[in-house]
């Protein structure tokens, strides 16, 4: 899903509102529900995003709505992201659905498994990558969102930490358009706490530890922050390494050199 300026900004503003927050234990959960809540009601994402609608009507809306059903936190929250300004209802309930990840990974990070999270994360989206029938169950809309889910606790239970099961299962609705999409942004937002960059490397074989040493410390040297990165073998690439790091791409492989030249030459 691709942002505008503004709202990218706003999202950002509301990152910044809720950093010093910790995270009850219901939060997160409790901020997906109201999330399905907005998506199944267009009326309501309209009234508490309508721009001729003053900010304090739009909060007192919201607390009316949530106060006995949800925690203090989660509604402090939903008053937060509605004094926003969003281009569409859609806006602040991923903005929402933003916060909930962001609580998840936050409560991980407090608890010190954040690092193993997004390992486990990251390595349950390779496996998906690499079976293409695992990857179209998930994806299927035809099937029920509930099934498909429970088709990822099935595979995780007892395998990952609570947290990569719960964030594995949202990813499912595909609110970034598809599973890996999702579970990419997710990884995206786990860098981001740990205020680090995000790399995507794509290599034709695995890279040893000294490799990965060398690559991370070069990228943070060009970029002043250090590094995650996110290595996917694909034996397609016929040699050397891909990096995309934000809007920049470093291409060091034959196939990509290939593609040049044929750029050149059409």
């Amino acid at each position: 899903m691709t942002l505008t300026a503004t709202e990218e900004a706003r999202r950002s503003d509301l990152d910044k509102v809720l950093s010093d927050q910790s995270f009850d234990g219901a939060t997160p959960g409790e901020l997906f529900a109201v999330v399905d809540a907005l998506d199944s009601q267009s009326a309501l994402k309209r009234a508490l995003t309508d721009p001729a609608t003053p900010v304090e009507v739009r909060q007192q809306l919201a607390e009316r709505l949530l106060e006995g059903k949800v925690g203090g936190q989660t509604i402090w929250i939903v008053k937060q992201a509605s004094a926003q300004r969003w281009k569409s209802g859609r806006g602040l309930a991923d903005a929402l659905e933003r916060q909930a990840v962001r609580g998840q990974l936050r409560q991980a990070q407090d608890a010190g498994f954040l690092d193993e999270v997004t390992e486990q994360l990251f390595g349950f989206l390779k496996t998906v990558r690499s079976d293409a029938a695992l990857r179209e169950a998930l994806d299927d809309q035809r099937k029920p969102l509930v099934a498909r889910q429970q088709l990822v606790h099935q595979l995780l239970q007892g395998k990952a930490h609570g947290w990569v099961e719960a964030l594995a299962a949202r990813a499912v609705a595909g609110r970034e358009r598809n599973f890996e999409l999702t579970v990419e942004n997710y990884l995206a937002i786990a860098s981001q706490l740990r205020n680090r960059n995000l790399a995507k490397v794509t290599v034709a074989r695995p890279l040893d530890e000294g490799q990965l040493a060398r690559m991370r410390t070069a990228l943070t040297r060009i970029h002043g922050r250090e590094v995650d990165l996110q290595v996917t073998v694909e034996p397609s690439v016929l040699g050397g390494v891909r990096v995309e790091l934000g809007d920049e791409v470093f291409e060091g492989t034959v196939s990509g050199r290939l593609d040049q030249v044929h750029q050149q030459l059409s």
